[in-house]
């Protein structure tokens, strides 16, 4: 049984309005979810893009079902395409390549109750849809009153906004992508939906679309491992550095290359305490960077962050 499983639909070629970007997004999500930073394999993933195969109500339907009537690990669906807001008529919709003004293809509530339905341990839900002429308006979540455990949603804009392109493709997916690359690994490298949603708030003005992110989730599975920010030997060094978590590492001159004598042996182990100060591992004491709290023979300690990766290692869990 293959443990991760990802869907990614991209629709182009709608008879009226096309879109340019929906395509090559979800080749981008297929490429970036199948294999992790060193190559190793991730996600086991299917595509369904336009300019492949028509993407009709019952085939868009079929693909849902298919995904989520399994017992997996992680089962992920990714959609960028139109989206329909929904009215008195017709409620809000992913829309489909034979959507007319009596339908618009698969409504969202169907998505949700399948993945609410599903076996899989979770379920995370991408969704870029740009909404025509109308708001990225995804009501439906609003009125949706539970989340199965284990199911988050990730969507490119709050209500009442629209969701853009940039020259290279929806700008949630752009942000998805550089987030699952790098930009939202934490510091082992694990992205998780969260970590991608922080990313994209972040990135995000104020005037700008705003992403929405809901769960109901008790353990946050990582989507893609990255390249670690600080390597797994550099970290299992912190206790040796730092008999106790709480130990005030104390700091001079000879620690700074720049200082005299130059050439000592605590350059080295202080290049690897700025590595730690980089990644909000460590903070110096009295000092604001961690260049004077060596001339000046001060000191530095571990962040909360960093003391939980020192019980990490102490207690070989990593």
């Amino acid at each position: 049984m293959t443990s991760r499983k990802a869907v990614m639909v991209g629709i182009n070629d709608y008879p009226n309005k096309p879109l340019e970007a929906c395509v090559p997004d979800a080749n981008r999500m297929f490429n970036i979810l199948s294999k992790n930073h060193d190559e190793s394999p991730n996600f086991s993933c299917k595509k369904y893009i336009s300019t492949e195969t028509k993407i009709t109500k019952a085939a868009l339907k079929d693909i849902i079902v298919e995904l989520f009537d399994t017992d997996c690990e992680v089962a992920l669906f990714y959609f960028s395409g139109h989206g329909f807001e929904g009215n008195k008529k017709i409620k809000a919709s992913l829309v489909t390549q034979h959507a007319d003004q009596s339908d618009m293809g698969v409504e969202l509530e169907f998505l949700m109750e399948k993945a609410n339905e599903s076996k899989a341990k979770q379920i995370v839900i991408i969704l870029d849809c740009c909404f025509s002429g109308a708001a990225g308006n995804l009501k439906f979540l609003d009125n949706l009153s539970v989340l199965r455990k284990g199911v988050s949603i990730l969507t490119s804009s709050h209500e009442s906004q629209v969701s853009f392109e940039s020259p290279t493709g929806g700008i949630l997916t752009d942000i998805v992508v550089e987030a699952l690359e790098e930009g939202a690994a934490d510091t082992l490298g694990f992205v998780t939906v969260a970590g991608i949603y922080e990313f994209a708030d972040k990135l995000l003005g104020p005037w700008d679309q705003r992403p929405l992110f809901k769960a109901n989730i008790e353990r946050m599975l990582p989507l893609r491992k990255s390249k670690p920010k600080i390597d797994m030997e550099a970290l299992r060094k912190l206790p040796t550095l730092f008999p106790k978590a709480d130990y005030i590492f104390p700091l001079d001159p000879s620690y700074e290359p720049e200082a005299e004598p130059k050439g000592h042996d605590n350059e080295g182990i202080f290049s690897q305490l700025q590595k730690y100060n980089r990644n909000g591992l460590l903070l110096p004491i009295g000092e604001e960077h961690m260049y004077f709290a060596a001339i000046n023979n001060k000191s530095c300690e571990l962040t909360p962050l960093g003391r939980y990766y020192w019980k990490l290692v102490k207690e070989n869990k990593i």
